[in-house]
């Protein structure tokens, strides 16, 4: 048959513009549908305006810290109107280099929304198109749940657009965007409730790192709870009163959930060409992001199983390897270094201290507590923490985490040793980079 493209794509977020990028430079015929705006949710509504907002709520902790090191610092105030103003024009500049970068490779951008209307078929506005293959590349979405009053609580969407900041802000939920927003709204000086219905924030990650977290969002005036929810929400002349599990009641600005995000496949059409979909709507893949569907592929947070914009990028890649490059090649889903941007960062790599026990039975651990060198003369009393975990039957590496300044740009550096295997000898055998908080990866003994 022929098809008007080889490669149909839809969604524009960060997995289908690589895939569409190198299939087409492998002489590829590629069209993507995109219902928004070119860069999916890292670059428009996650990743990039977030870590802009991380940016500006340390500021104000590095102003404080400023008479320590000799400056004076004036007067000061924030706006928060500014800020988004600015950030937004950021993402418009990003939007704009998405787009040329796509025009750039050859790659066919249609605005609208593409829905599935067979194997080898799609329809975008009322126009069929037809493919060789087709991509499902459209992300996630967050999830609310179902509390009487939920229409009245907003997401990480709605909180990077609000048009003034609210004196007290409630963030439920306990996952890295949870801890990372009552982060932000802390440090540009809201009063900030994070509720959280289980007995520790951050699940699945280093218990010590969860622990330590807790400790110092408390200690910058986050009232955090863990163990408690909210069983409904009430519209107030000010903003929202909460009503929660122990009976109590909570006024706020503004509620936020940062409650889990779900594959968005509702209204895709994947039924009509016979796509199986998990309960949650993932869309079901193997090893090389085939569907059941011949023809039909997916990648990114649509197929749930890592929700990391690198790691969506990695497997538009290994996608477009396979289909299109005639070099068959599976995304490796393990040693995966990921960052939260909380306040402190925290950086990890490999296997927690729980899943390694678990794992290998016999591991050693390493741990080093210490005071960052920028807060001993600046005042805070925020500490720093690094863990390696390794396996004693052969000396493996098989876990580093941290929580401290800098984490998210050490981790990187150490992802590299543990996917590569290295052994705690090889660390050991390491010159440190003094002084720097990365070299306690390899002073501990």
């Amino acid at each position: 048959m022929t098809f008007d493209y080889d490669l149909f794509v839809i969604g524009a977020g960060s997995g289908g513009v690589r895939a569409s990028r190198i299939a087409a430079g492998f002489g590829a015929k590629v069209a993507v549908a995109e219902e928004y705006r070119v860069g999916g949710t890292c670059v428009i509504r996650g990743c990039v305006p977030k870590k802009l907002l991380v940016f500006a709520s340390h500021i104000r902790e590095d102003l404080e810290s400023a008479e320590g090191y000799g400056w004076t610092v004036g007067d000061s105030s924030f706006s928060w109107e500014t800020l988004i103003k600015n950030k937004d024009q950021e993402i418009d500049r990003l939007n704009g280099l998405y787009i040329k970068t796509l025009e750039g490779a050859g790659v066919e951008t249609i605005n609208g929304r593409a829905v599935v209307t067979g194997p080898n078929s799609v329809e975008v506005d009322g126009k069929t198109y037809t493919a060789g293959k087709i991509l499902i590349a459209v992300g996630g979405w967050p999830t609310l749940p179902d509390v009487p009053g939920i229409e009245h609580a907003i997401t990480s969407n709605e909180a990077l657009h609000l048009d003034h900041l609210p004196d007290h802000i409630v963030v439920v939920g306990g996952g890295y965007i949870a801890v990372e927003f009552a982060g932000i709204f802390r440090g540009m000086g809201a009063k900030v409730t994070q509720l959280y219905r289980s007995e520790q924030i951050l699940r699945g990650f280093d218990g010590d790192l969860r622990d330590r977290l807790a400790t110092e969002m408390r200690k910058k005036g986050i009232d955090l709870r863990v163990e408690t929810n909210i069983t409904k929400i009430e519209k107030t002349g000010t903003g929202v009163r909460l009503t929660l599990t122990d009976g109590s009641t909570l006024d706020a600005g503004a509620v936020m959930y940062a409650t889990g995000r779900k594959p968005k496949t509702d209204g895709l059409g994947l039924e009509t060409a016979g796509v199986a979909t998990a309960k949650n709507g993932a869309v079901i893949v193997d090893e090389y992001s085939r569907t059941n569907v011949e023809s039909i592929f997916a990648v990114g947070d649509v197929t749930d199983r890592v929700q990391l914009t690198p790691v969506a990028i990695k497997e538009g890649h290994a996608f477009a390897l396979t289909e299109f490059g005639g070099k068959p090649t599976s995304p490796v889903h393990d040693a995966i270094p990921t960052a939260v941007f909380s306040q402190p960062p925290i950086g990890t790599v490999g296997l927690s201290e729980e899943e390694a026990r678990e794992q290998y039975g016999e591991i050693s651990v390493f741990t080093s507590d210490f005071r960052p060198m920028k807060h001993t003369l600046g005042g805070s009393d925020e500490r720093a923490f690094t863990k390696l975990i390794v396996d004693k039957a052969t000396d493996k590496v098989v876990g580093a985490h941290m929580i401290g300044l800098d984490a998210a740009e050490i981790i990187q550096g150490i992802g590299i040793a543990v996917k590569a295997g290295l052994t705690k000898a090889d660390f050991d055998a390491t010159v440190a980079v003094h002084p720097s908080s990365a070299e306690e990866f390899v002073l501990m003994r």
